[in-house]
């Protein structure tokens, strides 16, 4: 089953399979959520950063 979401809280994704990060209409990052937050200066790991200061 595929399901898409949409979320500004990111803890709302955390857990899925993949995540696609979008950037500017195209797909600048995917992967799980260990996976993007080990990329240094990130999107998605920036983003995580910040919600969680």
């Amino acid at each position: 089953r595929t399901t898409i979401i949409v979320a500004h809280r990111l803890s709302t994704v955390r857990n899925a399979d993949v995540i696609a990060v979008v950037d500017g209409g195209l797909v600048a990052e995917q992967g799980s959520h260990d996976e993007l937050i080990a990329i240094p200066n990130g999107i998605y790991a920036n983003l995580v950063s910040r919600q969680m200061h």
